[in-house]
C-alpha cells in the first residue's frame, strides 16, 4: 500500500477509539464494572476515562459516556475541543458537546430547557410563558401608546358638512333642495328632539356617555367575524360610526382601517364633547331617500323639522339607520325586487321602532304612558324628487337668490356662502297662486298662441307676470317663463320689454301731489308756485298735438325742430276745436297727447320722482329728458310694476317687493324681513289715483279685467311697434302685472331684439286690454276666491281744475260718473283695433308726421332697433332705445 494512503496512528488515549477498543476487548460485547469499583462515570470521564488504578472505567457504551460528560460539565459547548479535532485529548475533555454553557453559567432564555430530555426539553416553563405573555402585552400596551400619541383628531371631512339650501313656501311645506350634491342641512342640538337622541343611543349605544369612545367587546365580535370571512362591522359605537362618517375619507373594511378608527376614536371620545359627537352623528347619518342628516330625514319622511318630530318617529327614523334600503316602508324594489318590497319593509321598520321604543323605557328615557302612543308605523310621505327646478321652481329659487345676496348686509350671505349651502330659506310664495298664475297663461298660450301654424307672427312669444301683496310687499307668484330649466331668462324679473301706457298713473300722481307749473312766471319761480290738479283738470286729447313746454313755448328737440304727438289709432278725443278732455277720461281711453303734456306741465323730473317713491327701480327709467318719457318708453320689470301699483292699492304706502321671509342655518334663525313702510303719496293722492283707474276697468280700455263683485282698478298698455302689451291692475289685497312680448333669445345671434306682435294669436294687432287682461282676470278671480271682498277707500277732493276754459265748452267736461263726451273720432276700442293709418297720414321716415303747422310726429318706430318706422303703427309708444337721435325713439306713443 502506498505511503500516503496508510492511516494515521490512531491516539491510544481516551475519545472514541479508546471505547471502542474496551468494547472489543470484551467477548461478551460489554464489560461489566470491577466490583468495589469506587469511582464515578463523571469522575472516570474527566480523567480520561482511566479510573483511580489506571484501568479503564466499566462503560455501558457512548451513551453512558455522552451522560457522565452532561453531568460533569452541564452540556456541550465549544471551543472546548482540541486544537487537533473534535476529538478529546490529552489536554481537555472530548469535544462532542457544542453550544453548551460553560459550567454554573445560566441563559437568558433556557429554551429548549436546561435539564430536560426528549420532548420534556421542547416544553417551553411557567415562568417563559409568563414572561412571552406579559412582553407581548406590554408590546401592545407600547404600539397603543405610540398611536394614540402619533394619531390627531381629524377635521371633519367636507363631504359630511356637504349641504344643500332648502327652500319654503310661504305656508312652510317645502318646495325643493337644491344647490348641493347632498340633501343634508345641519342644525344644532337644540333643534334636535330628545327623543331622537336617546332612541339611537338606546337602540345603538346604550353606554355612549359613559364609554372612552370604544367598544372592547364590540371590538372582538368584530374582528372574529372578519376572521371567518365577514365584514369587520357590529362593533362601532355611536363615536366610532361619527368618526367614520365624518373623519375619514377610507370607508373601506380593512384592519388597517379599522385600528385607525379606533384610535381616533379614543382621541375624539377623550377630547370631545359627548353632546357635540351626538350631533355631528345625527347630522352625518345617512337616513334613506338621499337625506344626510336628522333635518333632511324629517322633510324626506314626514315634511316637518326635525324640532317638531314626535317619539314614534324619531324611533322610526333610528331604525331606518340600520339600512334604509329594508327599513324604508316605501320599499326599494330597483335594489331588491323579492326582500325590499314595501310589505316587508314595513314590517322591519315597525319591529325595530317598537323594539327602540322598548329599550327607551327600559333605560328609562321614555315614560310608558308615552310609549304606549305609537304602536303603528307613523304617518310617513311617499318619496319624491326634491331636486327639481323644472316649471316655475327654478324661476322662484333663482328669484330668492337674487334676494338674499342683494341684501347680504342684513342676511350675512354672500354669494359664496350660498353655494357652499347649508341654509333654509322661507320664501313669500303661495304655492297655489303660482300654480294658478302658470295654469292662466298656460290657458291662453295654448288656446291662441301656435307656432306651427303661424311661424311668422306666434313664435318666440313670451309672457311673464307676477303678484304682490300690498299690505307687507311680499311677492305672493311669479311666471318667469314655460319652463325654468329651457327658458332661462325670468320674465317676471326687468326683460327690456317696454310698459308703454301702465306709466301714465305716475304722470297722476305726480301732478296731485307737486302740481303743474305756473305758465306766467319765469323757471325759478315757477317751481315754486304750482297748482294742484284734480281729476277735473282739463287737457288736449288731440291727435298730432304740438306738444309745448310749460310756459307755453312749443318744445323743440336737438335739432329745433317741433314734435306732434300722435294717439292710438290716429284718434283725437274731445269735441273741436280745442278737443279738451278732462284726466279721467284721457286716462280711461288712454289718450297719449293729454299724458304728454300734462307731464312737461309738471315737469318729468317729478314724474320720474313719483315714479321711483311708487317703487319702480332708477336703473330701470329712462332718461326724463323727452316729452315721451311720460307713455312708458321705460322698461320696469312686472315685479316691481306690480310693487308700483300697490302702492295706490296701500293708499300711498310703499313697500319694496321682497320674496323672503326667513333664512335660518344650523345657528338658528340669521335673518328675518322686516317691512319697511314709506309714505311715498299721500292717502288722498294715491286714492284718487286708484278711483280713476277705477273708471278703467269700468268702462274703459281694461273691462276684460273685470271681477263680479269686486272693486277692481288697473290700467293697460301697449307700446310702440306693437313689441309688447301689459296690464297692471289690484283689487285692496293684491296687485298684479302681466306682460306679454316677443322676443328672440336664441344666443346663438348677436343681435337680439323684440319683435313686432301684429297678426299674433291672429289678433290684427295685441293690446294690453287682449291676452294680459285675459290671463290677470282668470288668475286674479282664482286667487281672489277665499279672500273677503274688499272696496278701495273713498277718494277725497283735492286740487284745482286747471285749463278750465272762461266760456262754455262746445262739449261739457267729462265728470268721474259720466262717460266721455262724443267726438267727430271716437276712439278706437283696443280689442278692436283700427287699421294701419295710409300713406298720406304716415311719418316722415326719420322724425315722425308733419301736418299743417309745420310740426313733428311723434309716431314712434318698431322699437328697440333704433331703427325707424316708414310710417307709424297704431300704437301710440315710444321705444326702447334711450339716448338714439331718432325722433321716434324719443317721442313716440303708447296706447292702453
Amino acid at each position: 500500500m502506498s505511503e500516503h494512503r496508510r492511516k494515521p496512528p490512531q491516539s491510544q488515549e481516551g475519545g472514541r477509539a479508546a471505547a471502542r477498543r474496551g468494547q472489543s476487548g470484551s467477548s461478551s460485547g460489554r464489560r461489566a464494572a470491577p466490583r468495589g469499583a469506587t469511582g464515578s462515570p463523571s469522575d472516570s470521564y474527566g480523567s480520561g476515562f482511566h479510573g483511580p488504578g489506571g484501568e479503564e472505567p466499566s462503560s455501558g457504551g457512548r451513551a453512558d459516556a455522552r451522560r457522565a460528560a452532561q453531568r460533569s460539565t452541564g452540556g456541550r459547548r465549544r471551543g472546548a475541543e482540541p486544537a487537533g479535532g473534535r476529538r478529546g485529548g490529552p489536554s481537555g475533555p472530548p469535544g462532542r458537546g457544542r453550544g453548551r454553557p460553560e459550567p454554573g453559567k445560566k441563559r437568558l432564555i433556557d429554551y429548549p430547557r436546561t435539564g430536560k430530555y426528549g420532548w420534556q426539553r421542547w416544553v417551553p416553563s411557567w415562568k417563559l410563558v409568563t414572561g412571552l405573555f406579559v412582553g407581548f402585552m406590554g408590546s401592545l400596551v407600547a404600539v397603543a401608546g405610540v398611536g394614540y400619541a402619533m394619531v390627531g383628531v381629524p377635521k371633519v371631512d367636507e363631504t359630511a358638512t356637504a349641504q344643500n339650501n332648502v327652500y319654503y313656501w310661504a305656508d312652510g311645506t317645502q318646495m325643493v333642495a337644491t344647490g348641493g350634491e347632498t340633501n343634508r342641512q345641519i342644525i344644532d342640538l337644540s333643534q334636535i328632539p330628545e327623543a331622537m337622541r336617546w332612541a339611537v343611543i338606546s337602540q345603538e349605544n346604550k353606554t355612549f356617555y359613559d364609554d372612552s369612545g370604544i367598544d372592547p367587546k364590540g371590538i372582538a365580535r368584530a374582528v372574529l367575524n372578519m376572521a371567518r370571512g365577514g365584514q369587520t362591522q357590529g362593533g362601532s359605537t355611536i363615536t366610532q360610526q361619527y368618526v367614520k362618517n365624518a373623519m375619514l375619507n377610507d370607508q373601506s373594511q380593512t384592519i388597517s382601517r379599522k385600528f385607525k378608527e379606533i384610535f381616533v376614536s379614543i382621541k375624539v371620545g377623550a377630547e370631545e364633547d359627548k353632546d357635540d359627537i351626538i350631533e355631528g352623528y345625527l347630522n352625518s347619518a345617512y337616513y334613506g331617500r338621499n337625506a344626510y342628516g336628522i333635518q333632511a330625514a324629517a322633510r324626506a319622511y314626514f315634511d316637518k323639522d326635525a324640532i317638531d318630530l314626535n317619539e314614534g318617529e324619531c324611533a322610526f327614523l333610528a331604525a331606518t339607520l340600520k339600512g334604509a334600503t329594508y327599513y324604508d316602508p316605501a320599499g326599494a324594489r330597483s335594489i331588491d325586487p323579492t326582500g325590499a318590497t314595501p310589505e316587508a319593509n314595513s314590517r322591519r321598520a315597525l319591529n325595530q321602532m317598537q323594539d327602540t321604543l322598548d329599550k327607551m323605557v327600559e333605560y328609562k328615557h321614555l315614560d310608558a304612558a308615552t310609549r304606549a302612543k305609537y304602536t303603528t308605523l307613523p304617518a310617513w310621505k311617499n318619496p319624491r324628487s326634491n331636486t327639481q327646478l323644472s316649471g316655475q321652481v327654478g324661476y322662484l329659487v333663482d328669484l330668492a337668490n337674487s334676494y338674499v345676496i342683494t341684501n347680504s348686509k342684513e342676511t350675512g350671505i354672500t354669494q359664496d356662502k350660498l353655494q357652499q349651502g347649508g341654509y333654509s330659506i322661507h320664501t313669500t310664495f303661495d304655492k297655489n297662486k303660482v300654480k294658478e298664475l302658470e295654469t292662466a297663461v298656460s290657458k291662453v298660450q295654448k288656446a291662441n298662441i301656435k307656432p306651427k301654424e303661424r311661424p311668422e307672427t306666434d313664435t318666440h312669444v313670451q309672457f311673464g307676470g307676477a303678484s304682490v301683496n300690498p299690505a307687507t310687499g311680499a311677492i305672493e307668484a311669479i311666471y318667469g317663463g314655460e319652463d325654468a330649466t329651457k327658458h332661462f331668462t325670468n320674465n317676471a324679473d326687468q326683460t327690456g320689454a317696454q310698459v308703454g301706457s301702465t306709466f301714465k298713473p305716475f304722470v297722476l300722481a305726480a301732478a296731485m301731489t307737486w302740481g303743474v307749473r305756473d305758465k306766467d312766471l319765469g323757471s325759478s319761480q315757477a317751481q315754486d308756485e304750482r297748482t294742484i290738479v284734480s281729476p277735473e283738470s282739463l287737457f288736449s286729447g288731440k291727435n298730432k298735438l304740438k306738444i309745448k313746454n310749460y310756459d307755453g313755448t312749443i318744445w323743440k328737440n336737438e335739432k329745433g325742430e317741433e314734435w306732434l304727438q300722435t294717439n292710438d289709432g290716429q284718434a283725437s278725443y274731445g269735441t273741436p276745436p280745442n278737443f279738451k278732455i278732462d284726466l279721467r277720461e284721457a286716462m280711461r281711453e288712454s289718450v297719449n297727447s293729454a299724458f304728454v303734456q300734462l307731464g312737461m306741465d309738471v315737469g318729468l323730473d317729478k314724474v320720474k320722482e313719483a315714479a321711483q317713491g311708487a317703487g319702480l327701480k332708477p336703473g330701470s327709467l329712462t332718461g326724463a329728458g323727452f316729452p315721451s318719457f311720460s307713455i312708458g318708453i321705460s322698461d320696469p320689470s312686472a315685479i316691481r310694476m306690480a310693487g308700483s301699483y300697490a302702492t295706490f292699492a296701500a293708499s300711498g304706502k310703499q313697500r319694496d317687493p321682497y320674496s323672503v321671509q326667513k333664512v335660518t342655518s344650523q345657528d338658528g334663525v340669521i335673518y328675518t324681513h322686516k317691512t319697511a313702510t314709506k309714505q311715498a303719496f299721500t292717502s288722498k293722492v294715491a286714492d284718487n289715483v286708484t278711483d280713476i283707474l277705477k273708471t278703467v276697468v269700468e268702462k274703459g280700455t281694461g273691462t276684460a279685467a273685470q271681477l263680479p263683485g269686486r272693486e277692481v282698478a288697473g290700467k293697460t298698455g301697449t307700446t310702440d311697434g306693437n313689441k309688447s302689451a301689459w296690464f297692471v291692475g289690484y283689487t285692496q289685497q293684491l296687485s298684479t302685472a302681466i306682460t306679454m312680448f316677443r322676443y328672440d333669445d336664441d344666443e346663438t345671434k348677436k343681435n337680439r331684439t323684440f319683435l313686432e306682435m301684429f297678426g299674433t294669436g291672429g289678433q290684427k294687432k295685441i293690446h294690453g286690454a287682449s291676452f294680459p287682461a285675459e290671463i290677470w282676470h282668470d288668475y286674479m278671480a282664482e286667487a281672489m276666491k277665499n279672500l273677503p271682498k274688499k272696496g278701495f277707500p273713498d277718494p277725497q277732493p283735492i286740487g284745482e281744475v286747471v285749463n278750465e276754459d272762461p266760456l262754455p265748452s262746445p262739449s261739457p267736461s267729462v265728470t268721474e260718473s259720466e262717460k266721455a263726451s262724443p267726438s267727430p273720432s271716437p276712439s278706437p276700442s283696443e280689442s278692436e283695433p283700427e287699421p294701419s293709418p295710409s300713406p298720406s297720414d304716415t311719418c316722415d321716415s326719420f322724425f315722425g308726421c308733419e301736418d299743417d303747422s309745420g310740426g313733428v310726429n311723434g309716431g314712434g318706430d318698431n322699437g328697440g332697433t333704433g331703427e325707424a318706422s316708414p310710417s307709424p303703427s297704431p300704437s301710440d309708444s315710444g321705444d326702447d332705445t334711450r339716448g338714439n337721435a331718432n325722433g321716434g325713439n324719443f317721442f313716440g306713443g303708447s296706447s292702453g
